[in-house]
Protein backbone atom coordinates (compact mmCIF):
# COMPACT_ATOMS: atom_id res chain seq x y z
CA UNK A 1 0.00 0.00 0.00
CA UNK A 2 1.56 3.33 -0.89
CA UNK A 3 1.42 5.78 2.15
CA UNK A 4 0.92 9.16 2.65
CA UNK A 5 3.61 11.69 3.82
CA UNK A 6 2.54 12.61 6.91
CA UNK A 7 0.65 9.62 7.96
CA UNK A 8 3.41 6.81 8.65
CA UNK A 9 6.13 6.63 11.03
CA UNK A 10 9.47 5.78 9.85
CA UNK A 11 12.06 4.00 11.54
CA UNK A 12 15.79 5.08 11.14
CA UNK A 13 18.95 3.81 12.37
CA UNK A 14 22.09 6.56 12.34
CA UNK A 15 25.25 4.77 12.17
CA UNK A 16 28.56 7.15 12.35
CA UNK A 17 28.25 9.73 15.41
CA UNK A 18 30.76 12.39 14.80
CA UNK A 19 29.81 16.55 14.21
CA UNK A 20 27.99 15.46 10.87
CA UNK A 21 25.90 12.75 12.02
CA UNK A 22 24.60 14.27 14.90
CA UNK A 23 24.20 17.04 13.12
CA UNK A 24 22.01 15.38 10.49
CA UNK A 25 20.02 13.28 13.41
CA UNK A 26 19.38 16.71 15.31
CA UNK A 27 17.69 17.43 12.12
CA UNK A 28 15.64 14.12 12.19
CA UNK A 29 14.57 15.08 16.14
CA UNK A 30 12.78 17.78 14.69
CA UNK A 31 10.80 15.34 12.65
CA UNK A 32 7.65 14.01 14.10
CA UNK A 33 7.16 11.19 12.06
CA UNK A 34 10.95 9.97 12.43
CA UNK A 35 11.42 7.84 15.10
CA UNK A 36 14.82 7.04 15.88
CA UNK A 37 15.55 3.17 16.53
CA UNK A 38 19.34 3.00 16.76
CA UNK A 39 22.77 4.48 17.14
CA UNK A 40 25.96 3.49 16.32
CA UNK A 41 29.23 4.21 16.74
CA UNK A 42 32.72 2.95 17.51
CA UNK A 43 33.23 5.56 20.25
CA UNK A 44 32.12 5.72 24.05
CA UNK A 45 32.10 9.82 24.11
CA UNK A 46 30.09 10.35 20.77
CA UNK A 47 27.24 7.71 21.48
CA UNK A 48 27.07 9.50 25.40
CA UNK A 49 26.79 12.94 23.46
CA UNK A 50 24.23 11.44 21.26
CA UNK A 51 22.04 10.04 23.95
CA UNK A 52 22.51 13.31 24.88
CA UNK A 53 21.05 15.34 22.08
CA UNK A 54 18.01 12.82 21.76
CA UNK A 55 16.84 12.80 25.92
CA UNK A 56 17.35 17.35 24.89
CA UNK A 57 14.76 16.76 22.59
CA UNK A 58 12.38 14.82 24.29
CA UNK A 59 12.56 11.76 22.72
CA UNK A 60 13.14 7.72 23.60
CA UNK A 61 16.57 6.68 23.62
CA UNK A 62 17.41 4.76 21.01
CA UNK A 63 19.59 1.30 21.08
CA UNK A 64 23.13 2.28 21.13
CA UNK A 65 25.51 -0.14 19.40
CA UNK A 66 28.45 -0.79 17.97
CA UNK A 67 27.97 -2.46 15.13
CA UNK A 68 26.39 -1.43 12.04
CA UNK A 69 25.51 -4.98 10.90
CA UNK A 70 23.58 -5.16 14.37
CA UNK A 71 21.71 -2.18 12.80
CA UNK A 72 20.95 -3.42 9.72
CA UNK A 73 19.83 -7.03 12.15
CA UNK A 74 16.88 -5.35 13.42
CA UNK A 75 13.32 -5.83 12.43
CA UNK A 76 12.31 -2.18 13.46
CA UNK A 77 14.32 -0.01 11.01
CA UNK A 78 12.79 1.20 7.15
CA UNK A 79 16.13 2.95 6.67
CA UNK A 80 19.45 4.23 7.88
CA UNK A 81 21.68 7.22 7.72
CA UNK A 82 25.14 6.23 7.19
CA UNK A 83 27.77 9.62 8.17
CA UNK A 84 30.80 7.25 8.73
CA UNK A 85 34.24 7.91 7.44
CA UNK A 86 34.33 8.62 3.53
CA UNK A 87 35.55 4.98 2.31
CA UNK A 88 33.10 2.89 4.74
CA UNK A 89 29.65 4.75 2.75
CA UNK A 90 29.23 2.50 0.18
CA UNK A 91 30.34 -0.91 2.24
CA UNK A 92 27.74 -0.13 4.45
CA UNK A 93 24.95 1.01 2.02
CA UNK A 94 25.66 -1.98 -0.03
CA UNK A 95 25.43 -4.47 3.15
CA UNK A 96 22.23 -1.99 4.20
CA UNK A 97 20.12 -2.84 0.89
CA UNK A 98 21.01 -6.56 0.86
CA UNK A 99 19.51 -5.89 4.88
CA UNK A 100 15.98 -4.29 2.47
CA UNK A 101 17.02 -1.07 4.34
CA UNK A 102 16.71 1.72 2.55
CA UNK A 103 20.01 4.27 2.40
CA UNK A 104 20.73 7.64 2.77
CA UNK A 105 24.18 7.73 2.79
CA UNK A 106 26.57 10.88 3.55
CA UNK A 107 28.99 12.27 0.44
CA UNK A 108 32.42 12.39 -0.08
CA UNK A 109 34.29 10.51 -3.02
CA UNK A 110 34.52 6.93 -4.05
CA UNK A 111 37.45 4.99 -3.52
CA UNK A 112 37.16 2.66 -6.43
CA UNK A 113 35.05 2.41 -9.77
CA UNK A 114 34.33 -1.46 -8.66
CA UNK A 115 32.61 -0.40 -5.68
CA UNK A 116 30.78 2.08 -7.46
CA UNK A 117 29.45 -0.24 -10.00
CA UNK A 118 28.47 -2.74 -6.80
CA UNK A 119 26.84 -0.20 -5.24
CA UNK A 120 24.21 -0.27 -8.28
CA UNK A 121 24.44 -4.02 -9.18
CA UNK A 122 22.79 -4.63 -5.33
CA UNK A 123 20.43 -1.53 -5.75
CA UNK A 124 18.77 -3.28 -8.51
CA UNK A 125 19.32 -6.92 -7.05
CA UNK A 126 17.48 -6.05 -4.36
CA UNK A 127 15.47 -3.67 -5.25
CA UNK A 128 15.86 -0.92 -2.50
CA UNK A 129 16.73 2.25 -3.24
CA UNK A 130 20.10 4.63 -2.67
CA UNK A 131 20.26 8.13 -1.84
CA UNK A 132 23.13 10.34 -1.78
CA UNK A 133 22.80 13.13 1.28
CA UNK A 134 23.96 16.05 -1.07
CA UNK A 135 22.59 18.61 0.83
CA UNK A 136 23.51 21.26 -1.62
CA UNK A 137 20.81 20.19 -3.95
CA UNK A 138 18.21 21.56 -1.76
CA UNK A 139 19.94 24.98 -1.02
CA UNK A 140 18.07 28.05 -1.32
CA UNK A 141 19.88 29.72 -4.47
CA UNK A 142 20.54 25.99 -5.94
CA UNK A 143 16.96 25.29 -6.25
CA UNK A 144 16.21 28.76 -7.26
CA UNK A 145 18.40 28.43 -10.17
CA UNK A 146 16.80 24.64 -10.86
CA UNK A 147 13.53 26.57 -11.47
CA UNK A 148 15.59 28.75 -13.92
CA UNK A 149 17.03 26.43 -15.81
CA UNK A 150 13.61 24.27 -16.23
CA UNK A 151 11.74 27.32 -17.35
CA UNK A 152 14.66 27.88 -19.88
CA UNK A 153 15.79 31.61 -18.59
CA UNK A 154 19.58 30.50 -19.35
CA UNK A 155 18.04 29.03 -22.73
CA UNK A 156 20.35 25.66 -23.89
CA UNK A 157 22.92 25.26 -21.46
CA UNK A 158 26.65 25.31 -22.59
CA UNK A 159 28.63 25.24 -19.51
CA UNK A 160 28.44 24.80 -15.85
CA UNK A 161 31.36 25.22 -12.53
CA UNK A 162 31.19 23.86 -9.37
CA UNK A 163 33.68 22.83 -6.72
CA UNK A 164 34.49 23.18 -3.16
CA UNK A 165 36.34 25.86 -2.44
CA UNK A 166 37.13 26.14 1.66
CA UNK A 167 39.69 26.76 3.71
CA UNK A 168 39.90 23.27 6.18
CA UNK A 169 43.59 23.32 6.84
CA UNK A 170 43.12 23.21 10.30
CA UNK A 171 40.88 20.36 10.39
CA UNK A 172 42.63 18.05 8.09
CA UNK A 173 46.09 18.96 9.84
CA UNK A 174 44.41 17.84 13.21
CA UNK A 175 42.43 15.12 11.60
CA UNK A 176 44.03 12.31 13.67
CA UNK A 177 43.29 13.96 17.09
CA UNK A 178 40.02 14.72 15.65
CA UNK A 179 38.92 11.46 14.12
CA UNK A 180 37.74 12.81 11.10
CA UNK A 181 39.19 10.28 9.01
CA UNK A 182 39.52 12.99 5.85
CA UNK A 183 43.47 13.34 6.35
CA UNK A 184 44.06 10.39 4.74
CA UNK A 185 42.55 10.96 1.76
CA UNK A 186 44.99 13.84 1.47
CA UNK A 187 48.11 11.98 2.58
CA UNK A 188 47.60 9.05 -0.18
CA UNK A 189 45.31 10.46 -2.77
CA UNK A 190 45.95 12.95 -5.53
CA UNK A 191 42.31 13.81 -6.40
CA UNK A 192 39.04 15.60 -6.16
CA UNK A 193 38.06 13.44 -2.61
CA UNK A 194 34.84 15.87 -2.12
CA UNK A 195 33.20 16.76 -5.68
CA UNK A 196 30.02 16.27 -5.37
CA UNK A 197 28.91 19.97 -3.74
CA UNK A 198 29.56 21.61 -6.63
CA UNK A 199 28.80 18.75 -9.15
CA UNK A 200 25.59 17.59 -7.22
CA UNK A 201 23.15 20.60 -8.64
CA UNK A 202 24.92 20.82 -12.39
CA UNK A 203 24.24 17.16 -12.52
CA UNK A 204 20.25 17.98 -11.91
CA UNK A 205 20.49 21.00 -14.05
CA UNK A 206 22.07 19.15 -17.36
CA UNK A 207 19.71 16.18 -16.73
CA UNK A 208 22.27 13.50 -15.68
CA UNK A 209 21.36 9.72 -15.71
CA UNK A 210 17.72 10.94 -17.56
CA UNK A 211 18.48 12.07 -21.12
CA UNK A 212 22.00 12.97 -20.46
CA UNK A 213 25.65 11.54 -19.11
CA UNK A 214 28.79 12.21 -18.09
CA UNK A 215 31.04 10.88 -20.72
CA UNK A 216 34.97 11.86 -20.17
CA UNK A 217 36.70 13.64 -17.54
CA UNK A 218 40.22 15.77 -17.40
CA UNK A 219 41.95 16.16 -14.21
CA UNK A 220 45.29 18.13 -13.05
CA UNK A 221 46.83 18.72 -9.81
CA UNK A 222 48.86 21.84 -8.65
CA UNK A 223 51.82 21.21 -6.41
CA UNK A 224 51.08 20.58 -2.61
CA UNK A 225 52.22 23.26 -0.31
CA UNK A 226 49.54 24.90 1.40
CA UNK A 227 48.76 22.11 3.83
CA UNK A 228 52.48 21.91 4.62
CA UNK A 229 53.05 25.02 5.46
CA UNK A 230 50.41 25.89 7.98
CA UNK A 231 51.32 22.68 9.82
CA UNK A 232 54.65 24.19 9.82
CA UNK A 233 53.80 27.27 11.17
CA UNK A 234 50.65 26.15 13.58
CA UNK A 235 51.90 22.68 15.05
CA UNK A 236 54.59 21.68 17.43
CA UNK A 237 57.76 19.86 15.50
CA UNK A 238 56.63 16.43 17.46
CA UNK A 239 53.60 16.54 15.86
CA UNK A 240 52.48 13.53 14.09
CA UNK A 241 52.15 15.72 10.32
CA UNK A 242 54.87 17.54 10.86
CA UNK A 243 56.92 15.12 8.48
CA UNK A 244 54.23 13.51 6.74
CA UNK A 245 53.70 14.06 3.17
CA UNK A 246 51.24 15.51 1.75
CA UNK A 247 50.14 13.81 -1.52
CA UNK A 248 47.32 16.06 -2.53
CA UNK A 249 47.35 19.35 -4.86
CA UNK A 250 46.37 22.40 -3.56
CA UNK A 251 44.11 23.20 -6.39
CA UNK A 252 42.49 19.71 -8.42
CA UNK A 253 40.92 21.14 -11.77
CA UNK A 254 38.70 18.81 -13.52
CA UNK A 255 36.69 19.17 -16.47
CA UNK A 256 33.91 16.84 -17.89
CA UNK A 257 32.43 16.42 -21.22
CA UNK A 258 28.51 15.33 -21.45
CA UNK A 259 27.03 13.23 -24.13
CA UNK A 260 24.83 16.48 -25.10
CA UNK A 261 28.00 18.34 -25.83
CA UNK A 262 28.14 20.60 -22.27
CA UNK A 263 31.24 21.28 -20.18
CA UNK A 264 31.85 20.76 -16.33
CA UNK A 265 34.40 22.22 -15.08
CA UNK A 266 35.21 20.95 -10.95
CA UNK A 267 37.41 23.07 -8.34
CA UNK A 268 38.49 21.17 -5.59
CA UNK A 269 40.19 23.74 -3.45
CA UNK A 270 40.58 23.07 0.28
CA UNK A 271 44.02 23.83 1.36
CA UNK A 272 44.92 27.34 1.19
CA UNK A 273 44.02 30.49 2.34
CA UNK A 274 40.31 31.94 1.10
CA UNK A 275 36.81 32.66 1.80
CA UNK A 276 34.16 29.70 1.26
CA UNK A 277 32.90 29.60 -2.25
CA UNK A 278 31.18 26.13 -4.45
CA UNK A 279 32.54 28.08 -7.82
CA UNK A 280 28.92 27.98 -9.00
CA UNK A 281 28.80 28.85 -12.68
CA UNK A 282 25.60 28.44 -15.24
CA UNK A 283 25.73 29.32 -18.61
CA UNK A 284 23.44 28.76 -21.75
CA UNK A 285 22.42 30.76 -24.65
CA UNK A 286 20.24 33.34 -22.95
CA UNK A 287 21.86 33.83 -20.00
CA UNK A 288 24.96 33.12 -17.36
CA UNK A 289 24.62 33.20 -13.58
CA UNK A 290 27.97 33.48 -11.42
CA UNK A 291 28.02 32.62 -7.66
CA UNK A 292 31.51 34.59 -6.34
CA UNK A 293 29.49 37.95 -7.69
CA UNK A 294 26.17 36.97 -7.39
CA UNK A 295 25.38 38.11 -10.32
CA UNK A 296 23.50 37.37 -13.31
CA UNK A 297 22.90 38.51 -16.84
CA UNK A 298 20.10 37.40 -18.95
CA UNK A 299 20.17 38.45 -22.73
CA UNK A 300 17.52 41.31 -23.31
CA UNK A 301 16.20 41.95 -19.88
CA UNK A 302 19.90 42.93 -18.36
CA UNK A 303 20.68 46.48 -19.46
CA UNK A 304 24.59 47.17 -21.47
CA UNK A 305 26.01 43.86 -21.07
CA UNK A 306 26.08 44.13 -17.20
CA UNK A 307 25.72 42.28 -14.17
CA UNK A 308 22.89 43.04 -11.71
CA UNK A 309 22.05 41.42 -8.75
CA UNK A 310 21.03 37.73 -8.75
CA UNK A 311 18.26 39.00 -5.97
CA UNK A 312 16.67 40.91 -8.72
CA UNK A 313 15.21 37.14 -9.78
CA UNK A 314 14.91 35.48 -6.68
CA UNK A 315 11.26 36.38 -5.50
CA UNK A 316 10.24 35.60 -9.37
CA UNK A 317 11.66 32.64 -9.63
CA UNK A 318 12.40 31.54 -6.24
CA UNK A 319 11.69 27.01 -6.20
CA UNK A 320 8.27 26.93 -4.78
CA UNK A 321 9.47 24.16 -2.46
CA UNK A 322 11.38 26.87 -0.82
CA UNK A 323 8.51 28.94 -0.99
CA UNK A 324 6.70 26.67 1.40
CA UNK A 325 9.76 26.44 3.38
CA UNK A 326 9.92 30.27 4.33
CA UNK A 327 6.44 30.37 4.98
CA UNK A 328 6.48 27.41 7.33
CA UNK A 329 9.57 28.35 9.11
CA UNK A 330 13.54 27.64 8.08
CA UNK A 331 15.38 24.94 10.14
CA UNK A 332 17.74 23.05 9.59
CA UNK A 333 22.02 23.05 9.31
CA UNK A 334 23.57 24.85 6.49
CA UNK A 335 20.68 28.14 6.04
CA UNK A 336 18.16 24.43 5.84
CA UNK A 337 19.42 22.40 3.08
CA UNK A 338 19.98 19.49 5.40
CA UNK A 339 16.64 19.61 6.75
CA UNK A 340 14.91 19.70 3.09
CA UNK A 341 17.58 17.02 1.92
CA UNK A 342 16.71 14.59 4.92
CA UNK A 343 13.20 15.47 4.17
CA UNK A 344 13.45 14.23 0.78
CA UNK A 345 14.90 10.82 1.97
CA UNK A 346 12.39 10.38 4.80
CA UNK A 347 9.35 11.59 1.96
CA UNK A 348 10.92 8.51 -0.20
CA UNK A 349 10.74 5.84 2.58
CA UNK A 350 6.83 7.11 3.49
CA UNK A 351 5.85 6.73 -0.49
CA UNK A 352 7.50 3.88 -1.21
CA UNK A 353 9.29 5.51 -4.35
CA UNK A 354 12.64 6.16 -5.65
CA UNK A 355 15.00 8.93 -3.93
CA UNK A 356 15.64 12.30 -6.00
CA UNK A 357 19.14 11.58 -5.70
CA UNK A 358 19.22 7.90 -6.65
CA UNK A 359 21.90 5.15 -6.48
CA UNK A 360 22.95 6.27 -10.45
CA UNK A 361 23.89 10.04 -9.21
CA UNK A 362 25.15 8.44 -5.96
CA UNK A 363 27.76 6.46 -8.11
CA UNK A 364 28.51 8.95 -11.20
CA UNK A 365 29.02 11.72 -8.72
CA UNK A 366 31.25 10.02 -6.19
CA UNK A 367 33.04 8.32 -9.36
CA UNK A 368 34.98 11.47 -10.18
CA UNK A 369 37.10 10.96 -7.33
CA UNK A 370 38.48 7.63 -8.82
CA UNK A 371 38.75 8.79 -12.32
CA UNK A 372 40.18 12.00 -10.99
CA UNK A 373 43.00 10.14 -9.31
CA UNK A 374 43.66 8.38 -12.49
CA UNK A 375 43.78 11.05 -15.01
CA UNK A 376 46.05 12.94 -12.59
CA UNK A 377 48.35 9.87 -12.54
CA UNK A 378 48.32 9.79 -16.91
CA UNK A 379 49.83 13.46 -17.10
CA UNK A 380 45.71 14.68 -17.02
CA UNK A 381 44.83 12.10 -19.92
CA UNK A 382 41.41 11.89 -20.62
CA UNK A 383 39.34 9.20 -18.83
CA UNK A 384 36.17 6.81 -19.76
CA UNK A 385 33.02 7.54 -17.11
CA UNK A 386 31.21 3.70 -17.01
CA UNK A 387 27.64 3.96 -18.06
CA UNK A 388 26.49 2.94 -14.70
CA UNK A 389 22.70 2.76 -15.89
CA UNK A 390 24.00 0.10 -18.72
CA UNK A 391 22.29 2.41 -21.35
CA UNK A 392 18.96 3.34 -19.40
CA UNK A 393 20.43 6.91 -19.49
CA UNK A 394 19.17 8.20 -23.13
CA UNK A 395 15.31 6.30 -21.86
CA UNK A 396 14.95 6.12 -18.13
CA UNK A 397 11.10 6.87 -17.19
CA UNK A 398 11.01 10.27 -15.53
CA UNK A 399 11.72 10.38 -12.03
CA UNK A 400 8.68 10.23 -9.02
CA UNK A 401 7.01 13.52 -8.76
CA UNK A 402 6.94 14.65 -5.43
CA UNK A 403 8.03 18.20 -3.31
CA UNK A 404 11.54 17.25 -3.37
CA UNK A 405 12.23 16.06 -7.20
CA UNK A 406 15.09 17.40 -8.46
CA UNK A 407 14.07 16.56 -12.23
CA UNK A 408 11.37 18.11 -12.59
CA UNK A 409 8.87 21.01 -10.75
CA UNK A 410 5.13 19.68 -10.46
CA UNK A 411 3.18 22.55 -8.77
CA UNK A 412 0.28 20.49 -8.04
CA UNK A 413 2.52 19.20 -4.63
CA UNK A 414 2.27 22.48 -3.77
CA UNK A 415 -1.46 23.58 -3.89
CA UNK A 416 -1.39 25.17 -0.49
CA UNK A 417 1.25 28.02 -1.58
CA UNK A 418 -0.77 28.69 -5.14
CA UNK A 419 -4.57 28.97 -2.94
CA UNK A 420 -2.95 31.88 -0.98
Amino acid sequence: MVQTEGQSKVRLGVIGLGDRGRSLLNNLLNMDEVEIMAVCDSYEDRMQMTMELVEAAGRKRPEALRDYKDVLARNDVDGVIISTSWTSHIEIAIEAMKAGKYVGSEVGGAASLEECLELVRTSEATGVPCMLLENCCYGREEMTLLNMVKKGIFGQLVHCQGGYEHDVREAVAKGRENRNGCIDHYVKRNADTYPTHGLGPVAKYLGINRGNQFMTLTSMASKSQGLKQWIKQNLDKEHPMAEMDIAQGDIITTMIKCANGETILLVHDTTLPRPYSRNGRVQGTSGIWMEDNQSIYIEGKSVNHSWEPFDNYRSEYEHPLWKEFIEKGVQGGHGGMDYLCLRAFVESIQLGIEPPIDVYDMAAWKAVTVLSEQSIALGSHPVSFPDFTKGKWTHRSPAPSSKYSLDQIDETNFRDIWSK
